[in-house]
């Protein structure tokens, strides 16, 4: 019998090589569960608007767990106590943090499946494995929780300023060409201690936690809230719906499988169980764009159209506003629509709505950065900082929209 051999390396193009610590983390990079996240895109549908988005999950995984490996590297150095169970632990919990997102990330969450946060699917998917791993995997999934009695722990893997976020920001960066983003994170990682069990910035990090939160905020506004991208991901959702509705209805669809199993079942926190998420496993990108494409020529109008503009990108006109959308003018554009096709205000609904996006870069008092001075005091970075931005970017900011069709569907 062959042995792999599982001293491996990952060629990454933010951080060069990425060295795989031990074998379990070799045999749960290897599993299918996380194999799925070759497949499953890390921003959904921005490439529509930044096409070299087309990262996955799977590389985020890899480029949080080394950054993990930084920071516990220089944790130790600093003469933080950090046992190698614990240390696996981290490594295992950062990898398989995202291990519950389905087909771009957040569509499915929205449609299909309700009442159930990728973060509990994560969670399911960790309990599934660690049976499979023989009880290895209960520490990273206390600490997941962020139930681990050492409290740093957790906050590495959650929290503002966590290892999660720390990839995410730079990576997507990158891929999208938005240098507005581009975070210094090893700058971040080196500036990481721990005091009272909790993380801190030692203070002459502070500059670099300001650029940090104000990537953040650029990043959300440019990237993640990008307009276009927001209507791609509400097209791609109410396709979902559509597609679920018909079903239901008794209406003939081709699909994968495992697609098929979600449209054809009420998927909810309460019934996610083994047979779900062993379906659920089995789910990626892949199948929501096969199914699509051959959604595009059905009979139903709504399906049709909306297969339609996510695969050519003629997508739905947006228009951002500081105020609430006035009922009135969705009314408006529902009734031109209605009357231009002969279609009902329920069919309507699928391509005119409003909606709400907000974006708040710090949340003070939750978890909050603390920046430790040179006297050993703790004090919250918007306090520490003389960047008078930061307290401006601990403000929600909310932004209204409403979307129609263009001259021609």
């Amino acid at each position: 019998m062959s042995v792999k051999n599982k001293l491996k390396i990952f060629n990454d193009p933010i951080y060069g090589f990425i060295v795989i610590p031990n074998a379990l983390i070799f045999d749960l990079i290897q599993h299918p569960y996380f194999q799925r996240l070759r497949r499953i895109s890390q921003m959904g549908l921005s490439y529509l608007v930044y096409p070299g988005a087309h990262h996955t999950r799977f590389h985020h995984a890899l480029g949080s767990m080394h950054l993990m490996q930084k920071a516990v590297s220089v944790l130790r150095f600093k003469g933080i106590a950090i046992s190698e169970d614990e240390e696996s632990a981290l490594y295992i919990a950062i990898l398989l943090h995202d291990i519950g997102h389905g087909p771009f990330s957040h569509a499915m969450e929205h449609s299909i499946v309700s009442g159930i946060s990728h973060e509990e699917i994560s969670l399911h998917f960790m309990e599934e494995l660690n049976t499979e791993f023989n009880g290895r995997l209960t520490l990273a999934i206390q600490i997941f929780k962020g139930e681990y009695v050492r409290k740093f722990m957790n906050q590495l893997v959650s929290s503002q300023l966590d290892m999660d976020r720390a990839d995410y920001l730079k990576r997507d960066s990158f891929y999208t060409g938005v240098a507005e983003g581009n975070i210094n994170s090893e700058r971040l990682i080196t500036m990481l201690n721990v005091k009272d069990d909790a993380i801190v910035i030692e203070e002459k990090g502070i500059y670099s936690v300001e650029k940090f939160l104000v990537a953040r905020r650029l990043m959300y506004w440019q990237v993640y809230l990008h307009k276009t991208g927001l209507v791609a991901e509400q097209l791609l959702t109410r396709v979902l719906k559509r597609a679920k509705e018909l079903v239901e209805q008794g209406v003939t669809l081709q699909a994968s499988k495992p697609l098929m199993y979600f449209l054809e079942n009420t998927i909810d926190a309460s019934n996610f169980k083994s047979e779900a998420l062993s379906t659920f496993s089995k789910l990626d990108d892949y199948d929501i764009v096969s199914a699509m494409k051959d959604w595009q020529y059905h009979s139903d109008f709504v399906l049709k159209n909306l297969c339609e503009m996510i695969i050519n990108r003629e997508l739905l006109k947006i228009k951002l506003k500081n105020k609430p959308i006035d009922k009135s003018e969705v009314k408006k554009h529902k009734s031109a629509l209605m009357e231009k096709y002969g279609i009902s205000e329920e069919e309507a609904s699928y391509f005119v709505f409003s909606g709400s996006i907000s974006n708040q870069a710090y949340k003070s008092g939750k978890q909050d950065i603390n920046i430790l001075l040179k006297n050993g005091k703790t004090k919250d970075i918007v306090k520490a900082s003389d960047q008078l931005n930061l307290k401006a970017l601990s403000k929600p900011v909310t932004k209204h929209y409403i979307c129609y069709p263009k001259n021609r569907m």
